[in-house]
């Protein structure tokens, strides 16, 4: 499987945190009247922006823990081998 659920998941969150963050710069700050005066939208957008760019990140990172891929895995591999422990399917 080459996608990873979180590259999507953080690309949306993302371009929702950047939507709200440019109507918390952009918008009348008299709305913000009924919210004490915290302009929701930009912090939302902020809080939301940066979740998904760590979903996104940690998405492209990639962690090879299959067998053969590391250098361990070589060695228990050749390890088995030498000592029949393989099983053949």
């Amino acid at each position: 499987m080459g996608l990873d659920i979180r590259i999507p998941i953080g690309l949306m969150f993302a371009t929702f945190g950047v939507v709200l963050i440019a109507c918390g710069l952009l918008m009348n700050p008299e709305i913000y009247g009924r919210s004490l005066g915290i302009n929701v939208n930009l912090w939302w957008g902020l809080v939301l922006f940066i979740f998904g760019a760590l979903m996104f990140l940690f998405g492209r990172k990639t962690v090879r823990v299959a067998g053969l891929e590391s250098e361990e895995g070589k060695k228990t591999e050749e390890r088995e081998h030498r000592l029949g422990l393989e099983k053949e399917d």
